[in-house]
């Protein structure tokens, strides 16, 4: 690819991100949201990424289709790469810095937690996190945990939002 289009998808990617999408060819499904830098996402081969509904990946995330390692034998095998989809199912979150392997296929309902290697399919309903990826929980035991966590602050402005975190965590001023 040359520089030229390696800036214009750069641009694409920032102003019109489902215009991005199609041009290489990654399926995302609707309500999906991804943040960060698009063109880094994904790798030469996002024709082979298809990406469910309502998902959220954080930033910094990188979903590989090749692998690079088969360098080590390419004087016997000049020619040979290895490459595998990947395929992300619908509600899905994958936190920061995650990395997922090519081939993997994460199913629906699923939590990846930040900085994790997915190197393995993922079942549906579950959390997975770590290095490898390992799994934690299921989804029912995930709500059953973060429940008593949340609190109800997406209605409100930013500036509501800072008043009543400094509240909630007794550090008004």
């Amino acid at each position: 690819m040359g520089l030229l289009q390696r800036a214009y998808l750069k641009i694409l990617a920032r102003i019109a991100p489902q215009a991005f999408y199609k041009k290489v060819g990654v399926r995302v499904g609707k309500g999906t949201r991804i943040m960060g830098s698009l063109y880094k996402i994904f790798s030469e081969e996002a024709y082979l990424i298809s990406i469910g509904e309502d998902c959220l990946l954080s930033s910094e995330v990188t979903l590989l289709t090749h692998d690079g390692s088969v360098d080590v034998i390419r004087k016997e095998f000049p020619k040979a790469d290895r490459i595998k989809p990947v395929t992300i199912g619908n509600n899905v979150f994958i936190g920061y810095r995650t990395i997922v392997m090519p081939g993997v296929t994460i199913g629906n309902n699923v939590v990846i937690g930040a900085g994790s290697v997915v190197n393995k399919d993922v079942p549906s309903d579950t959390v997975y996190a770590g290095v490898p990826a390992k799994f934690i929980k299921t989804i029912a035991e995930y709500k059953k945990t973060i429940i008593p966590q949340l609190t109800e602050l997406k209605h409100l402005s930013q500036k509501e939002k800072k008043k009543a975190l400094l509240k909630h965590f007794g550090k008004e001023r």
